[in-house]
């Protein structure tokens, strides 16, 4: 990392994706070019996962080459006279794979609806009953993580 004074350690990168609302995931697409879109990630242990619909081209390209890079920020705050910004970010990259077993998708469904939407679990049941066969979920295994911050301290 280029600025080390703004280098975190991986538990601080790990809470990041934790706490983050959206993050960018980033794929290849079949000709090599770079593809990115947004995604709303949940944190179970060490893994990241989000769920999307069973088709599209984030899929098609995890399909075709498994390799994902993920980067979060929780806080951001512009500076503008002094020409900076404050931030908390995290990057990951790893293996993603799609989730096929029904009660690990349900589990991680749970997550991502208690960390989105936990003033509606009383439907949870009968929401995920209606979707699980029209939703996707996948999970990254992390195989490297950094996390980086710019807070000032005036």
């Amino acid at each position: 990392m280029r600025r080390a004074d703004r280098e975190k350690s991986s538990l601080f990168a790990m809470e990041v994706l934790r706490d983050c609302e959206y993050a960018a995931l980033a794929t290849v697409n079949a000709d090599g070019t770079p593809y990115c879109i947004p995604v709303s990630p949940v944190l179970i242990e060490d893994k990241i996962y989000f769920h999307c619909a069973l088709e599209g081209k984030k899929l098609d390209n995890i399909r075709q080459n498994n390799a994902v890079c993920i980067s979060g920020v929780r806080y951001t705050k512009l500076l503008p006279e002094n020409f900076t910004t404050e931030y908390e970010s995290a990057v990951a990259s790893g293996i993603c794979e799609i989730i096929e077993d029904e009660t690990e998708k349900i589990a991680v469904l749970r997550a991502i609806c208690e960390k989105y939407a936990k003033a509606g679990m009383n439907k949870f049941n009968a929401q995920a009953e209606k979707s699980l066969s029209v939703t996707c979920v996948c999970k990254i295994r992390i195989a490297e993580i950094t996390g980086k911050a710019n807070i000032n301290k005036l």
